[in-house]
């Protein structure tokens, strides 16, 4: 029986008829904070996908929440799953406001339409939006209206709205200059500390990591080649092997560097 909020065993993931994800065991339980790195191509996003509910397994038993994906309904299962990532926002219309777009998450929706939401609800969703730094005057512009940055902040409290029993998230920085990207690392950082749901971070950059994430799944070709501490795991002798080019690896007051291992 499955005893951790993520259970994957021998999971296989194929995405029209290829082959993404091989024969993957994890187990994440409450409270644990994971970052997913790896080279490109090595099935990152697939992996989220799939414990955000987002994709079905091929193979193998995949457990999220206490639910087997593929034998639940899974459109009801993403309403206790906090998931960003670009695919869902180029799902968003331009026109709607942050505060839509978070007021409509509880309900996994893409519009508020279709439900009814209480003095409570508009209330967290204001709160989620301050604490990803997105302004009172920003709240009711139209998503169009907004920086890249911006975006990816409204993106960020829609994951943190209500009470997840999961939250996902695939590059939430990415694309953002460095002042940006350190203020949104700091704020996540601040948001792990209000929830006791388990966090799964897809990074393509060791310096997106904040200091809450203490668990690293390495993957390449599709299969986890490890999972740990990020302590134990994120060595340049590691990642090194990992990405193919030599590295050296740093980490000072928990925050993570990367550069090249090559010298003059």
């Amino acid at each position: 029986m499955p005893t951790g909020l993520i259970d994957l065993e021998q999971v296989d993931v194929d995405v029209d008829g290829t082959r993404i994800l091989h024969s993957i065991d994890w187990q994440v339980g409450p409270g644990e904070r994971w970052v997913v790195v790896g080279p490109n191509g090595s099935g990152k996003t697939t992996l989220l996908r799939l414990v955000a509910s987002w994709q079905r397994p091929s193979g193998g038993a995949a457990h999220v929440l206490g639910e087997r994906l593929g034998r639940t309904d899974m459109r009801a299962l993403r309403k206790r799953i906090g998931y960003t990532s670009q695919s869902l926002s180029d799902l968003l219309r331009p026109a709607m406001t942050p505060h839509e777009v978070v007021l409509a998450a509880p309900n996994a929706a893409l519009e508020t339409w279709w439900h009814t939401y209480s003095a409570d609800d508009h209330r967290d969703a204001s709160e989620r939006l301050r604490l990803f730094g997105i302004p009172e005057d920003a709240e009711f512009r139209p998503l169009r209206t907004l920086s890249a940055g911006e975006r990816q902040r409204v993106l960020l409290a829609r994951a943190f709205t209500g009470t997840p029993g999961l939250v996902a998230l695939d590059e939430p920085t990415a694309g953002l200059d460095i002042g940006g990207r350190e203020d949104l690392v700091a704020r996540l950082d601040r948001a792990a500390a209000t929830t006791d749901a388990p966090l799964v971070l897809v990074t393509h950059h060791l310096e997106e990591i904040p200091p809450a994430f203490d668990r690293v799944v390495l993957l390449a070709g599709g299969r986890i080649v490890d999972k740990g501490s990020t302590t134990d795991l994120l060595t340049s002798q590691r990642l090194s092997s990992l990405y193919g080019v030599p590295l050296e690896i740093t980490c000072v007051d928990g925050r993570w560097s990367a550069r090249s291992g090559e010298r003059p």
